[in-house]
């Protein structure tokens, strides 16, 4: 038996077709999101945070500079032209209080930025060089905590209101975190959503460790074997550990109690050349290159961000 079709059922037909046609042809146009951001001009680069929508921050670790760009396009522009001197390792954003904290390495300081103008909001000497080097940084529990590679301890900024801290304080840590017998020790930091616990990433022990931010007492965590350990991101139960000379990225799954972790899978890329920090962005990672392969300082011409799928 032939069907008919009349004319309103061929419109609709065709009006299907174009319908699809038109959206492949749409998501085929889309451009793909960059693989690769170079930071232009950047002479080194340490230190990645995300802002709102696809915005990141990262930092030139020996110039102190401060790039802005976004992870959808690949625009980049140097936001914060930092005073000479200065360093910049970790970066962390205040979204709520309009805040930029960015841990100042081999200078032993800290630095708090406007998160809209750039303008310096305050800087703190927390440790002396060259027995310190503040490393990175997470703002949790109402304020941002600092670590310390040379030193046990995790120097704490209050954040007073939108726009404003107070005066730091240390902690001083025991237990296994304490140990100092590497040449870098404490390193990443992350916090659980609550800031009542503090989980820190030990490069010279190759693992990450748990911290009562109100003690200072650490504990290990069980199945955390992470060597080369730098920058940690903590979300959702699990932490992904940036493993910087492995050119990697670990995920584990932490416990509940975050007492033991399972390594999920390891996140590797070409394009990783020691990535030491990473970010978030969706369902993408964000990592910098510090390109420490070449040197330190490195002496790449170029210093870029990588996205890849988290």
């Amino acid at each position: 038996m032939r069907r008919r079709f009349g004319a309103r059922s061929l419109a609709a037909i065709l009006a299907a077709l174009i319908a699809v046609f038109g959206a492949t042809a749409g998501a085929a146009a889309a451009p793909p999101f960059p693989h690769t951001i170079v930071l232009p001009g950047a002479t080194s680069a340490e230190g990645i945070a995300t802002g709102a929508g696809s915005t990141f921050y990262a930092g030139d670790l020996f110039g102190g500079d401060i790039f802005r760009g976004s992870l959808r396009t690949g625009a980049v522009t140097r936001f914060i032209d930092a005073p000479a001197g200065r360093n910049a390792l970790g970066i962390r954003v205040d979204l709520e209080h309009g805040l930029l904290f960015v841990a100042g390495g081999f200078t032993g300081q800290g630095y708090v930025y406007d998160l809209t103008t750039g303008a310096t909001i305050a800087s703190f000497q927390f440790g002396t060089p060259p027995g310190s080097i503040i490393n990175d940084v997470i703002v949790a529990g109402g304020a941002a905590w600092f670590t310390d590679s040379l030193q046990p301890h995790l120097y704490r900024v209050p954040i007073t209101g939108v726009g404003s801290v107070g005066a730091f304080s240390t902690l001083t840590l025991t237990g296994p975190a304490a140990d100092l017998t590497g040449a870098f020790n404490l390193n990443g930091i992350a916090a659980t959503p609550d800031g009542t616990t503090l989980i820190v990433a030990h490069t010279g022990d190759g693992t990450i460790y748990t911290v009562d931010p109100t003690t200072g007492a650490s504990a290990s965590i069980a199945g955390a074997t992470v060597p080369n350990v730098d920058g940690i991101l903590f979300e959702a139960g699990r932490v992904w550990a940036v493993q910087n000379f492995s050119n990697q990225i670990s995920e584990l799954k932490l416990s509940g109690d975050l007492s033991s972790a399972t390594v999920m899978r390891v996140i590797t890329d070409p394009a990783f050349e020691v990535p030491t920090t990473v970010a978030r962005w969706g369902n993408r990672l964000a990592t910098v290159n510090a390109k420490f392969d070449t040197g330190f300082p490195p002496t790449a011409t170029t210093f870029d961000v990588v996205e890849v799928r988290r």
